[in-house]
């Protein structure tokens, strides 16, 4: 969310500096972009994790609970 704020208002910017009226879509497109491409890159992939994966990080195979 804070990336489409700040790109948006940077896009704002630009087009009262260069009298345009395009920017600020190009910046609040840009923002949204970054901020997918940043969730992605923290977190990985979308999909379920692949067979042999451990999601609890525990390194075992078997399960403590009782």
């Amino acid at each position: 969310m804070a990336g489409v704020l700040l790109y948006g208002v940077i896009g704002w910017l630009l087009d009262r500096w260069w009298g345009t009226g395009f920017m600020v879509a190009v910046g609040i497109l840009v923002g949204a972009c970054l901020g997918l491409y940043m969730t992605w890159a923290r977190f990985g992939s979308f999909g379920p994790p692949a067979p042999g994966d451990d999601p609890e990080g525990s390194g075992s195979s078997t399960s403590t609970r009782t």
